[in-house]
């Protein structure tokens, strides 16, 4: 089957696939595995296969937001994706997960507006149990701060007349916000598959906290890199379980 705006062929692609926004981190994270190939790069849409200690994976960026995102959520799955990491960067919420820290999202607040043209309002945006315990532990082989909880998914990144609600949901325990976790969740709980998702904190999203947003230093160069590896040794943890 040939998946039109991704501009790939459903037999190209194996079961397990990490999702990213940047074509340029799909592209770094290419770069680890065994046999890489660059397959097609339509769009934002830039699909990378390859393996990892003997596990073939796809490697796909998605873009900025959950509407674009979902397009390629719902694509891999239709070329018979099974298995869904998002790799990502996130503000935090919280002085205790400064730029540069690890964040699993276990869940995520749907105050996008994408996840409310296909599921009804009270319905959850939940991660995969085995695919977010594999993450974290993951994670923690990394070493430096490293949180899982729950994540809030807001289209808006620059404010306009309406103050954000980051406050509120900091209140109410959500330690980061992003812009994407919400619409794979969702659409993996709609096709039977299961996804899971880890941040790389940038910043601060809270006004109280946050000073210049700069995600272009070191520290979150590094952390990125940190996710990369237990995002790939997530994959392998799991297919081990698979069997």
């Amino acid at each position: 089957m040939f998946l039109p705006i991704m501009q790939i062929h459903s037999e190209d692609i194996p079961s397990y696939a990490i999702v990213c926004g940047d074509p340029k981190r799909a592209e770094l994270i290419s770069r680890k595995l065994e046999g890489a190939q660059e397959l097609a790069f339509s769009r934002e849409y830039r699909t990378f296969i390859g393996e990892i200690n003997g596990v073939r994976l796809a490697v796909v960026s998605h873009g900025v937001g959950s509407a674009g995102a979902a397009i390629c959520f719902e694509e891999l799955i239709r070329a018979g994706v099974k298995t869904l990491i998002r790799v990502g960067t996130a503000g935090s919420y919280s002085e205790d997960t400064p730029a540069g820290s690890l964040i699993v999202s276990t869940a995520a607040v749907r105050t996008d507006g994408l996840t409310r043209q296909l599921v009804p309002e009270g319905f959850p945006a939940v991660g995969d149990s085995r695919v977010v315990e594999a993450l974290y532990e993951a994670a923690l082989e990394q070493g430096g701060v490293v949180r899982k909880g729950i994540t809030v998914t807001l289209d808006v990144f620059f404010q306009g007349v309406l103050e954000f609600p980051h406050k509120q949901y900091k209140q109410a325990g959500a330690i980061a916000v992003e812009m994407e976790i919400a619409a794979l969740y969702v659409i993996a709980s709609l096709r039977g598959v299961r996804a899971g998702a880890i941040l790389a904190l940038d910043g601060y999203a809270d006004a109280d906290l946050a000073a210049v947003y700069d995600p272009n230093v070191d520290v979150v160069a590094l952390a990125v890199e940190r996710e990369i590896e237990a995002a790939l040794r997530a994959v392998v943890k799991l297919s081990i379980l698979d069997g």
